[in-house]
């Protein structure tokens, strides 16, 4: 069976391996679609925090089961799914509180165990969300919305709430996608004029604007207030930072990006606006069904956001120039 390989930053080669054989509780599924996204970018640059080389890289995916296992009745043959690629243990603290997504040994498909860009894949049968209205390509963003579906839920937003969010990447993107949802007002900011307009056109973002533009266009766009809620989905340690001066006196602010190192502050201002700081990172499994009907209802639509597409066998060759690619928002690897 064919697998795509990251042999090392910059290099992938193909290689023949076994068919897997699922375990217990676990379902054979075939991949079909495999979105590209920051961490597979960042890997394939040598960026990538919490990752090891050789990978099989591929953790945005949509697939048909082929053999269900698990529960009798839980799936069936045939289902086309999106994979919540969270591998935790169940019983750690995070585990036992609900919170999955941060177990203490999280495994992460495509990052720190091998991923989907190969035909046949066996995932733990309880991960794996259907729908029989969605195609794969829907299915396999649904994990990059899961991302900013639950940075939302971090955040805690009212309607009465002011948010900024910076960077309008995927992650950025999926954070607009619910932060509109909530009803609260919103402002996007972002290097890339492509990437601003695409927030007006398909998004309806009535507020747009550059890092230069700075506090005074916040206070502007908020009559005279700073955003209460500030996003950073760049994972660009400058850009971190300046979030402590964009925040409003008691407000929050939720980084979705990271990078290797540290973030530093001034502690007498982050005291004096008595700011609360959030890490976020992945969905959880209700977040993934959740999700899922809000696509099938028609209140999302994600086909704008894919720009690129290439087969799995053109991998060695497409990664890197679509990784290049102006105008890059979402790439998407067919398998055949």
């Amino acid at each position: 069976m064919l697998q795509i390989q990251l042999e090392k930053p910059g290099q992938f080669i193909a290689v023949d391996r076994p068919e897997p054989i699922p375990g217990d509780g676990e379902a054979l599924v075939r991949v079909d679609s495999i979105g590209v996204c920051g961490t597979d970018l960042h890997a394939f640059a040598g960026r990538q925090p919490f990752f090891s080389y050789p990978r099989v890289l591929g953790h945005e995916l949509g697939v048909e089961v082929i053999e269900p296992g698990g529960k009798p009745g839980a799936l069936r043959r045939g289902l086309r799914c999106a994979v919540e690629p969270y591998l935790n243990c169940g019983h750690c603290i995070a585990c036992r509180r609900g919170k999955t997504n941060c177990c203490e040994t999280l495994k992460v498909l495509g990052v720190h165990v091998d991923g989907g860009m190969q035909p046949l894949l066996a995932v733990p049968a309880h991960k794996l969300h259907a729908s029989a209205i969605l195609d794969y390509e829907q299915l396999a963003l649904v994990e990059t919305l899961g991302i900013g579906a639950h940075a939302v839920e971090r955040a805690e937003i009212g309607r009465d709430d002011y948010v900024l969010v910076i960077g309008a990447g995927p992650i950025g993107l999926s954070v607009v996608q619910f932060a509109l949802l909530s009803g609260a007002k919103l402002a996007v900011m972002d290097l890339s004029p492509t990437r601003l307009e695409f927030c007006r056109a398909q998004f309806g973002v009535g507020h747009t604007m550059t890092p230069g533009d700075g506090p005074s266009r916040l206070r502007e766009i908020g009559g005279g207030d700073l955003p209460t809620i500030v996003f950073d989905a760049t994972g660009n340690p400058a850009s971190m930072a300046s979030t402590f001066e964009l925040a409003a006196h008691g407000g929050r602010i939720v980084f979705v990006g990271l990078f290797q190192g540290d973030v530093v502050f001034n502690d007498p201002n982050f005291h004096r606006r008595e700011l609360t700081l959030c890490a976020s990172r992945n969905g959880l499994s209700g977040t993934f069904r959740t999700i899922i009907g809000q696509m099938e209802r028609g209140e999302i639509d994600t086909k704008p956001w894919i720009t690129h597409r290439f087969a799995m066998a053109e991998t060695p060759e497409a990664f890197p120039r679509t990784a290049r690619a102006p105008g890059l928002l979402k790439a998407m690897i067919h398998v055949e």
